[in-house]
This record gives C-alpha cells, sequence and structure tokens, in this order.
C-alpha cells in the first residue's frame, strides 16, 4: 500500500502474544496499515503469537540473547536510536506502565517530545499509572492523548488525576480467521484467556460450573488458554470431581473455531478493560454469560438480549445464569438471534475512523 502520503505511527507494546491487549494492539497494527499509514511496532518481550502488519523490532529477541545489566543497555539506546531515526510522527504506546522512574526515563530520554498517545486497557488503573500521582500527573499530563478502552475506564481516569486529555475509542473486533482442533465435546459452554486467576477469576466459573445443572446434561466446560494458575486450577477440577467434566486446552492464537460451536462464552473476571472474549463471541453469534465487572461488560452485553449479565464474585447467581441459558430455549434463542447485529457498532470500519481522526488531529 501507498503510505507516502501518511503520517509515520510507532506502535509500542509489551508483546503481541497471550492477551487481549496484546491481540487489540495487533489488530490495531492492520487497522492503521490498512488505512495507509506506514506502520512500525516496537515489541519489549519476544512473544510474537498474533499476525500483524508493519515493520517489526522485537526487542525481546535481544533481550533473550543478552538481559545482563550491558545488554538492557544496549536495547535502551537501540530504542532511543530508532525512534529518532525513523522520525515518527505519532507514538502510539500500549504497554502497561507501572514503573514510575522507568517511565519517568521513558517519557524524558526515550519519547523525549514526540507526539505520544498513551493506550489504558484494564480498570485496575496501578496496571498503567505509576502509585505516585504526581509522577503520574508529569507522565500522562504533557501526552497528546490519553486513549482509555472503556467508557468507564475513561471515567475513572477523569476522576482520579482531572486530566482534560483522555479519550475513549472501543478495541476493534478481529478479522474472521478460523483453522479446526481436531474434536470437541457435542455441547459445551467455553471459557478463554491467560489463566491467571487473581484477574480471570476461574474459580468463580469452576464452582459455578459445580452447582449448576450443566454436567447433568453432559453439557462440558473447555477453559482455553495458558498461564501461572493452570496447576491450581487443574487441581480445583479434580478435587470438585469434575475431571470428566472439565478439559483445559492450552493457548491458541486462533480460538474462532472453539468460540463458534460453543453454547455460550463465560466471562468471569475480577476486572476488565475492554473484553475481547465478549466481542468476538458474539461476532461470531455465539451468546455470552459475563459477571458485571469493572469495566467493559455493560458496554457489550444487553442483558436478556445477547447474553446474561450477572452480579459479579456470586457463584450461584453465576451457576443460574448458566441453568438459564441451557434450560430456557426462548431466551437462548432470542440471545444467539442478537449477537451479531449487537456489536457492529465495534466494527473495524468504526473503530478505524475514529483512530484515523485522532491520529489526523496530532
Amino acid at each position: 500500500m501507498n503510505c507516502s502520503n501518511k503520517k509515520k505511527i510507532c506502535i509500542i507494546v509489551s508483546s503481541l502474544g497471550k492477551g487481549g491487549a496484546q491481540k487489540a494492539s495487533a489488530n490495531l497494527s492492520k487497522m492503521l496499515f490498512n488505512l495507509g499509514y506506514n506502520v512500525h511496532i516496537v515489541s519489549v518481550l519476544n512473544h510474537i503469537d498474533y499476525s500483524y502488519q508493519g515493520t517489526l523490532l522485537n526487542l525481546g529477541a535481544l533481550k533473550n540473547k543478552d538481559n545482563s545489566l550491558i545488554g538492557r543497555f544496549k536495547r535502551l539506546m537501540l530504542f532511543k536510536d530508532y525512534l529518532r531515526d525513523q522520525k515518527f510522527d505519532v507514538i502510539i504506546d500500549g504497554r502497561s506502565r507501572p514503573s514510575g522512574l522507568k517511565e519517568l526515563i521513558i517519557s524524558n530520554f526515550i519519547y523525549n517530545k514526540s507526539k505520544v498517545i498513551y493506550i489504558v486497557g484494564s480498570y485496575n488503573l496501578t496496571t498503567y499509572f505509576p502509585k505516585s500521582k504526581v509522577i503520574s500527573k508529569i507522565l500522562y499530563g504533557k501526552a497528546f492523548k490519553i486513549v482509555a478502552v472503556s467508557k468507564e475506564i475513561k471515567e475513572k481516569i477523569e476522576d482520579a488525576f482531572h486530566f482534560k486529555n483522555v479519550g475513549q475509542i472501543y478495541n476493534a473486533l478481529p478479522e474472521r480467521d478460523s483453522s479446526s482442533p481436531t474434536s470437541i465435546p457435542a455441547s459445551y459452554i467455553l471459557a478463554y484467556g491467560r489463566l491467571v486467576d487473581g484477574v480471570k477469576n476461574y474459580t468463580l466459573l469452576i464452582n459455578a460450573y459445580k452447582v449448576s445443572s450443566l454436567a447433568s446434561k453432559n453439557v462440558k466446560l473447555l477453559i482455553l488458554g495458558s498461564g501461572q494458575d493452570e496447576k491450581y486450577l487443574k487441581d480445583l477440577v479434580l478435587q470438585l470431581n469434575l475431571k470428566e467434566y472439565i478439559t483445559f486446552i492450552p493457548f491458541v492464537s486462533d480460538t474462532l473455531y472453539y468460540v463458534e460451536n460453543a453454547k455460550m462464552v463465560c466471562l468471569t473476571s475480577r476486572y476488565e478493560g475492554f473484553p475481547m472474549v465478549l466481542l468476538e463471541s458474539l461476532a461470531a453469534g455465539t451468546p455470552v454469560v459475563s459477571v458485571n465487572c469493572k469495566s467493559g461488560p455493560k458496554e457489550i452485553v444487553s442483558d436478556e438480549y445477547n447474553g446474561l449479565l450477572v452480579e459479579n464474585n456470586n457463584v450461584s447467581a453465576f451457576a443460574a445464569a448458566l441453568n438459564r441459558m441451557v434450560e430456557d430455549e426462548a431466551l437462548y434463542r432470542l440471545c444467539k438471534a442478537n449477537t451479531k447485529k449487537s456489536v457492529e457498532k465495534f466494527s473495524i470500519e468504526n473503530i478505524s475512523k475514529q483512530w484515523n481522526a485522532l491520529i489526523e488531529s496530532v
């Protein structure tokens, strides 16, 4: 694509693998590339699972070779020189940014006077803002724009810091791309994402499945993903005598086949940003059952329209919602009929227009 008349964009990411924020960044690179921008991506870690568009500088590959103090300094200087030599019009920073000192160095030494757009992709602001409000205000007060991925995140940032430069753009639906696994159960519900129970709260889902009627109806539960709490969750399944009914599947970058064939997709997170799991599922025509955590679910799920929205951290309420979706055929058919049209506003076309307007305002 000819991008000679378009701005030069650099997207900074922690990685392009195994996470909703990472998938959203990969998707953003495709959107901007298709708009004609000259897109570059800098990845801090060598985790490249999702497809992307543009030129990649993989600092993580260098980190794997040499993570000594000297190696870190060399990567920092390479990063600085790359941004200087490429003369980017806009930098879009999608990394987590909790370290005040580190971010002050990057902001003042690496980014310097560049136009920077900071993405905030979680309602848990400690992932993106240093503990010190003074440092946060120094870092973000001079940013060109802070982009929150949900309305609730935008409101929380403004309440906490009183910034005037906060905007909001949803994550877009990713492009469809599906491969077929070897086998799946005849009837199952699905949950997928990083196996980090402190965030995703699969404990709630497993306990709700235990007290629901799904096992007695031979509706299985698939949990798709990898992460630090895999052993803990598998042990919990054994303790509850659910090994016959709950199956763990390792991370795959392409989840569409599993989503399309699921009876429903579940989300039980303690907190989110703007959960891609819900968007992807509804776009695939699969109803959802989600807790009403902060933030995102209530901006995606309309209760009893395209799924069910349930009080968070309530095992019995979530189990009752699972039962309703299996036993109430009229409700299920209604939710399934409304899935795809309910997420049309999150299309790549619509979200691309918002990003294009923001970048062209620089």
